[in-house]
């Protein structure tokens, strides 16, 4: 079968949709080093309509990494620095009265894009931060009682600082259990660094990617054909029970005072069978499985007093409950 394009001459074919999606991690690294599991990361919550908190010092390309992949997938993208004066309208858009018309007029905030960079997300207040909710679960905005659509595709990328906790709003449990992923962004490898700084000396720039040589290698219809490849991805029931068993030990685990929700298990199955699809196979694996468990699980516990104060971390415990949960054969 001859795969379709659109006018963009993006093919819609599913086996170059993959060509395509793949070749993201060698585009991307024209402008940003070392950092493939954070692209892999945003590549599979783009493929299952899911949204990304990043976690990472100042300074390690977290706002890069999306521009980047932004311009990588031809895609739109706007960025809020949140503070804490900034207004939930500042974010979705608000009505505008216009004196010629006397009418009241709709202006779509930032979050009407593709890829939304939410920069620092804990520094603005609870009220604001609500203002996303609606965008990242229902993926439109209601303004003065009127829905209003969000683009497709539609991806929050918000970022914080695990470090810097004076002046921040932490997000609540139920506002981070909306992210599908949580990945950190460590400080580049000594090797890398030097690349960065090579990079730098020849006359990189971070605002001007397209001099960097980052080009669209995929685009919208690419992303479609992708996720409907990854919905008809084989599930077997030893793996879907191989997924409960996950989520229902960290429930049952004493370091923890909260557990994985059940979409916190159906997320771990999403990524899971986007996770296969992206490395060629047509159906999950348990390593599919353990390869995402931490980013889709790290933020949806909460770890005790006690057990925070001995040195242990979420990534712990979901490793050590990895290692004890049966393997399907």
């Amino acid at each position: 079968m001859d795969p379709t394009t659109d006018n963009a001459g993006y093919t819609r074919d599913q086996g170059n949709a993959r060509t395509s999606l793949e070749a993201l991690r060698a585009e991307i690294a024209k402008a940003v080093v070392g950092q493939d599991p954070a692209v892999t990361g945003l590549v599979v919550a783009l493929l299952c309509r899911g949204h990304v908190l990043l976690e990472g010092v100042p300074g390690v390309a977290k706002t890069l990494l999306v521009r980047a992949l932004a311009s990588a997938l031809e895609l739109d993208t706007k960025r809020v620095q949140f503070t804490p004066d900034l207004m939930p309208s500042d974010v979705t858009g608000s009505l505008v009265y216009d004196a010629r018309t006397a009418e009241f007029s709709f202006q779509p905030g930032p979050v009407f894009t593709n890829l939304l960079l939410a920069d620092e997300i804990n520094r603005t207040p609870p009220k604001t931060q609500s203002s996303l909710l609606e965008a990242m679960e229902e993926r439109q905005v209601t303004v003065d009682g009127t829905p209003r659509p969000l683009p497709d595709p539609f991806l929050v990328a918000a970022t914080q600082n695990p470090v810097e906790y004076e002046g921040t709003y932490p997000l609540p449990e139920a506002q981070l259990d909306r992210f599908l992923l949580k990945l950190t962004i460590p400080l580049p490898s000594r090797q890398d660094e030097i690349d960065v700084l090579t990079r730098h000396a020849e006359g990189f720039n971070p605002r001007d990617l397209r001099a960097a040589g980052v080009r669209p290698v995929a685009g919208p219809a690419d992303l479609e054909a992708a996720r409907a490849a990854v919905a008809k991805t084989a599930v077997s029931p030893e793996i879907t029970a191989y997924v409960v068993d996950i989520c229902r030990a960290t429930r049952e685990s004493p370091s923890l005072t909260l557990g994985v929700s059940p979409r916190g298990a159906t997320a771990l199955l999403a990524t899971s069978r986007a996770w296969a699809w992206l490395t060629g196979r047509d159906y999950v694996i348990p390593d599919d499985v353990k390869a995402l468990a931490l980013p889709t699980l790290r933020h949806r516990v909460q770890l005790r007093p006690e057990a925070e104060m001995e040195g242990v971390t979420a990534d712990s415990v979901i490793n050590a409950i990895l290692a004890h949960v049966p393997v399907p054969r």
